[in-house]
């Protein structure tokens, strides 16, 4: 039955093995970009790594850094973990219409306007964490981890990062910190939703503080630098989601006013 208060939903009644035979067909049309976007980043696959591997030559003495592998498959696999990684970026867009073009037909058209800016902010919010770290949380961090060069008991002691390392401990930044730039959709969504009030998480502000240390502790390499560069723009995220809500419940209210 069709709500009178919400009538722009879609008007389609499909059955159950409409809506499956729609979401294999979206699935599959997911896995052919996800594989088109694998082939086109494997062929680039070594210029990809190139940039990636950009903060640590910076950080190294100029003509000093190296990179080896220990394996002798270790080179492959780090270009096809390469290939799968951008590949997911590149893919994104289409992935994400996929969803969209899936979900919302059920969806009210009040309820398409709400969630869309979330859709639309995930991925700029993921670049904008991925590209803090890339710019500023990798290069400070190689830094201090190259410090520890130099003379030690007699002994040289010299930073020989293996291939495989090196890419893990990046796509470990990067993902953490696209990961955790999410806060704001996160909250937005369960106050949108009726889960939390502006209140309530006004109210866990200290926690916040100290959570946003901790998971920075747990999300990256044990250094009080990466730490607290991904600590720190969580509770800024944080208390924007929070000024958010409250433009939005100021919006609400005048409109209830003018009613």
């Amino acid at each position: 039955m069709n709500n009178p208060s919400k009538p722009d939903i879609d008007e389609s009644k499909a059955p159950l093995i409409d809506h499956l035979i729609e979401l294999r067909q979206r699935l599959v049309r997911t896995v052919i970009a996800l594989f088109i976007a694998f082939l086109v980043s494997f062929y680039f696959a070594d210029e990809i790594f190139g940039i990636l591997v950009a903060p640590l030559t910076d950080a190294f003495p100029p003509g000093e850094g190296r990179l080896i592998y220990t394996k002798l498959y270790e080179a492959f696999f780090v270009e096809i973990k390469v290939a799968m990684f951008a590949a997911f970026f590149l893919a994104f867009p289409i992935i994400a219409n996929q969803v969209w073009a899936f979900v919302a037909p059920g969806l009210y058209s009040n309820e398409k306007r709400a969630f869309l800016p979330f859709l639309l902010a995930t991925p700029i919010l993921f670049a904008a964490g991925a590209s803090l770290a890339y710019f500023v949380v990798m290069p400070l961090a190689f830094e201090f981890f190259l410090g520890f060069e130099g003379e030690v008991g007699g002994m040289t002691q010299e930073a020989l990062p293996a291939m495989g390392d090196y890419l893990d401990l990046v796509m470990r930044f990067m993902l953490a910190f696209g990961a955790c730039f999410q806060l704001p959709v996160l909250l937005l969504l369960l106050n949108r939703a009726g889960l939390v009030t502006r209140e309530q998480l006004t109210g866990l502000r200290r926690y916040m503080v100290v959570l946003a240390f901790v998971i920075g502790a747990i999300l990256t390499p044990p250094d009080i630098v990466s730490q607290f560069l991904l600590g720190l723009p969580m509770i800024l995220l944080y208390e924007a989601s929070l000024a958010i809500m409250w433009f939005t419940e100021r919006k609400q209210e005048k409109t209830k006013a003018a009613e």
